[in-house]
């Protein structure tokens, strides 16, 4: 194989009903291929004697002989194999319902899909879901394969007719086949060979149509997005590291830092041994830059050009979103949301319309949404990000919404709403801003065993002069204290339950009354230079990247809890 061939390896999600033969339209790539791993026929005999079932190609897919047994695939398995002219991964995305969690993630890495569609049963529901998905997921190069021709003798009018409907569902989507293929996966037909059944189809077989594909190139050519994804600090230097989702960059290169926008120069780029040397880097690869000014850069940020068009800085944004979450989303509902490296909490100001993904009809007015529901909503965010619009680069445009642990949403960001200048921040004096959940409720799930926030439902965010809430149900403050919000260097100075002051935390002078953080949690400090030593670590640990147990450490050393904070046990609690 063309070693430059063989380093173009696509990524191919395949998905399609439960019932419409993706695994055997796998299965038997697989076997025509020779890219069976040794015995793997046998195996699957004989599990299909032991079951009394026929054997099926679909049975080389499954990963555990409990799914065999079971006859269905549950979770997103990567097979791969490969041809003379390249390797392929491929990604089998399981087509029940339940199982469309698996989907989002397993298809967010493909670069090509085969969307499988049973000839006999023509386009179902499930079909046009999994075909509004790759729409979502912004995958263009997708390959219709019409399966199981054998079962309607071969017939071409059938294969039209169910390519039509297709097409006439995909094209508003703006998702448009490259390709409409008719195959039979468990009689071998146009899989790796010319079907003699259908001699009215004069295009490749599904395996030549694979390597008709190119690999994505202009990626390269867009502006750069670098997402930071962690700073390390290595004897006297700090190594910003991230992978390039788009565009290119050079030791001696101006770059802009966002949401600041803030701007250096690329010094160097990383390296353990001198062979590694190199003075550029390109979209796809993971790299480690070391620049000129020394900022407090910090995971989540977005490195671009001056020269190139500048991502969205916005605290709310508007989103298609796929709901797969057990749990309805409703407005007002605060989750965490995740988009290439960053993570801040979004809550939902507004769902605009809901999307039956089954035929594009929408409405207005919904109060929630339910599992496998889709939608238009505004999202309102903790804090400014930087992002992009799905269209102009999908990684910085994509994102999920997690529940607790689970991710219970996917999306794409389709438009920057005008920032709410006061929304996501709980204290505000002019330029000052800070975060906090200090009068955030904490529960602990007696379910689910994990510790839960419940957003106030007080006045936010606070000015000098209001009257802040003392007490709650898992929190209560003297009347006077300071809270120190070390993330955002602000101090805010609370005397007779009312705010006297918001100032940056180098302003601050220590009084000596109560000090707790931004959440709430009781500060260990009672003398100036005990700050002083506190603020210092501090710094350190965020200028840098630190082990877990490190920063474990420093919280232990200087917060406790029980004091100020308490949590509440309850299970299923509604505020």
């Amino acid at each position: 194989m063309d070693e430059k061939l063989k380093q173009e390896g696509l990524h191919i999600v395949v998905v399609g009903h439960v019932d419409h033969g993706k695994s055997t339209v796998i299965g038997r790539l697989l076997y025509d291929t020779d890219s069976l791993p040794q015995g793997a026929v046998d195996k699957v005999k004989r599990i299909a004697r032991e079951t009394g079932k026929p054997f099926e190609y679909a049975y080389l897919l499954d990963a555990f002989e409990e799914e065999q047994k079971q006859g269905i695939t549950i979770d997103t398995t990567q097979i791969q194999f490969a041809t003379k002219k390249r390797e392929y991964v491929i990604i089998d995305a399981p087509g029940h319902k339940e199982f469309l969690k698996n989907m989002i993630s397993g298809a967010a890495n493909a670069n090509a899909a085969l969307l499988i569609v049973d000839a006999k049963q023509g386009v179902q529901e499930q079909s046009k879901r999994h075909g509004y998905m790759l729409s979502l997921l912004g995958i263009e190069k997708v390959y219709v394969v019409v399966n199981k021709m054998d079962l309607v003798d071969y017939s071409e009018d059938v294969f039209h007719k169910v390519a039509d409907d297709m097409k006439e569902f995909l094209e508003p989507l703006g998702v448009k086949p490259l390709r409409y293929l008719p195959v039979s996966g468990y009689q071998g037909d146009n899989i790796a060979t010319k079907s003699v059944n259908m001699p009215w189809y004069d295009g490749p077989v599904l395996l030549d149509s694979l390597d008709l594909l190119e690999a994505s190139k202009e990626i390269i050519d867009k502006d750069l997005r670098l997402p930071i994804q962690d700073v390390f600090k290595f004897d006297d230097r700090r190594i910003i590291a991230g992978r390039i989702e788009a565009g290119k960059l050079a030791v001696g290169d101006e770059i802009a830092i966002y949401p600041s926008g803030r701007r250096t120069v690329i010094q160097s780029i990383a390296y353990w041994h001198e062979r590694d040397k190199k003075e550029r880097a390109l979209a796809g690869e993971s790299t480690g830059i070391i620049v000129r000014d020394e900022f407090f850069n910090q995971r989540g940020e977005i490195i671009t050009t001056p020269a190139a068009t500048a991502p969205h800085v916005s605290n709310r944004l508007r989103a298609s979103i796929f709901w797969m979450g057990r749990n309805p989303l409703r407005k007002g509902s605060t989750y965490k949301l995740k988009l290439a490296t960053q993570e801040v909490e979004a809550e939902v100001a507004d769902i605009v319309k809901t999307i039956d993904a089954a035929n594009l009809d929408s409405r207005e007015g919904a109060k929630e949404l339910r599992l496998n529901d889709v939608a238009e909503v505004i999202l309102s965010l903790k804090e400014a990000i930087a992002f992009d619009v799905f269209q102009e680069h999908q990684a910085t445009g994509r994102f999920v919404l997690v529940d607790g642990y689970d991710v219970a949403g996917g999306g794409i960001v389709v438009a920057a709403e005008k920032a709410d200048e006061g929304a996501g921040f709980a204290f505000v004096n002019g330029d000052i801003r800070a975060r906090g959940d200090v009068f955030d409720e904490f529960y602990y799930d007696v379910e689910s065993y994990n510790v839960t926030k419940v957003a106030a439902a007080v006045k936010q965010p606070y000015h000098v002069g209001d009257e802040i809430p003392r007490k709650g149900i898992s929190y209560e403050y003297p009347a006077d204290f300071d809270i120190l919000i070390l993330r955002d260097q602000v101090a805010v100075t609370v005397r007779q339950g009312r705010i006297e002051d918001i100032l940056p935390l180098a302003g601050y002078e220590y009084s000596g009354r109560t000090l707790v953080n931004g959440r709430g949690f009781g500060i260990k400090v009672y003398k100036a230079k005990e700050l002083r030593e506190m603020l210092s670590v501090y710094r350190e640990l965020a200028s840098s990247h630190v082990e877990p147990r490190v920063k474990a450490a420093f919280f232990n050393r200087y917060f406790f809890l029980n004091q100020y904070r308490r949590l509440q046990f309850y299970f299923d609690y509604v505020i």
